[in-house]
């Protein structure tokens, strides 16, 4: 980034405007928003590889009342995919701001966005070792909306809409919060509009992951064209 000093003058009116104006354009430039949405939803389609090729772990049936029987499974290889590619993504994050920054000789916010979201794994797994001991206590019936909306929360997903908020909060940036809303709102719905339902336990997740990583490969293309278009020509 590039400053021209101005002369304010005598004029303190003049002088806090210009003290506004270089710290908004300081602002600007410490913006990187496009590279951790484009990190997240690549993370989030290369999770329907994973669920692809592997295959979950039958822990539990019960026959029902209609002769149909209802299975709790344990998809280990997915989760554990989750938790080691999102603190791969936050380091690569972490990494693509900071060249960012040297290049523009400017210093970086990004901290307490990657420790925030490294600490949503860290809860993320914990929420999913706690329901795994408590073994689904509503089992073989489905969880109540509450329950089922807070496991979302904190579910892979639920947790980058989280850590999107803190980064919208930390560039005070008003069109990212609005993005999160929307992204948390498809998110933890979830919203499908009914694709793939009966495609078979090994691409019943690809729907709402394409979806999701959609969503933040979209977002990134925007919000990278965005930032080109308001870069001095």
């Amino acid at each position: 980034m590039t400053a021209e000093s101005i002369s304010a003058g005598d004029d303190p009116r003049r002088l806090l405007a210009d003290v506004r104006g270089l710290a908004q354009r300081v602002r600007l430039d410490q913006r990187v928003t496009w590279l951790p949405l484009l990190v997240l939803g690549l993370v989030s389609l290369g999770a329907i590889v994973v669920h692809r090729l592997t295959s979950p772990e039958l822990l539990e049936c019960q026959a029902m009342p209609d002769g149909s029987q209802v299975c709790q499974v344990w998809f280990q290889a997915v989760q554990i995919y989750w938790w080691v590619a999102l603190v791969a993504a936050y380091v690569l994050i972490a990494v693509g701001y900071r060249r960012v920054a040297r290049k523009r000789g400017l210093g970086t916010r990004m901290w307490p966005y990657v420790i925030t979201g490294v600490a949503l794994v860290v809860i993320s797994a914990a929420v999913s070792g706690v329901w795994g001991v408590l073994d689904n206590p509503y089992f073989p019936d489905v969880p109540p909306a509450s329950v089922q909306f807070l496991l979302r929360l904190a579910d892979p997903t639920g947790a980058i809409g989280v850590a999107l908020l803190v980064l919208a909060w930390l560039e005070r940036r008003p069109a990212l919060l609005i993005f999160t809303v929307g992204y948390l709102v498809v998110a933890l719905t979830p919203i499908n509009f009914g694709w793939g339902e009966h495609w078979g336990s090994n691409w019943e997740f690809a729907p709402q992951l394409v979806i999701n990583g959609g969503l933040l490969l979209l977002g990134s293309a925007g919000f990278l064209l965005a930032h080109r278009l308001r870069r001095p020509r």
